[in-house]
């Protein structure tokens, strides 16, 4: 066998190691820990999943709306400016144009 091929195996375990944080191992273990912490909280809190994913989709929803409401509103300022500035730009360009 090579020298490369030797390596090869040894250098996807550094590869994995530098992106997970740790060993494969290690870092499951640390996951399965804490995802048993943060489930036994939100049940001592009367949370599940999917109650928690349906407020944070309702909270999304609701600041989207709130988005859209203003910028109708700001949309309803250009309109309205625009009613006055056009026409009056309009006829200013007419009496630069006739000098």
């Amino acid at each position: 066998m090579s020298r490369q091929s030797l390596l090869r195996p040894l250098v996807g375990l550094i590869m994995a190691a530098a992106v997970l944080g740790g060993s494969p191992a290690g870092v499951f273990l640390r996951l399965l820990f804490l995802s048993v912490l943060v489930g036994a909280f939100m049940s001592m809190l009367g949370l599940t999943p999917g109650r928690l994913f349906w407020h944070v989709y309702d909270s999304a929803r609701a600041l989207v709306e709130v988005g859209l409401a203003s910028l109708h509103d700001f949309g309803g300022w250009i309109v309205a400016g625009a009613i006055v500035v056009v026409p009056l730009w309009l006829i200013a360009r007419l009496f630069a144009v006739s000098r």
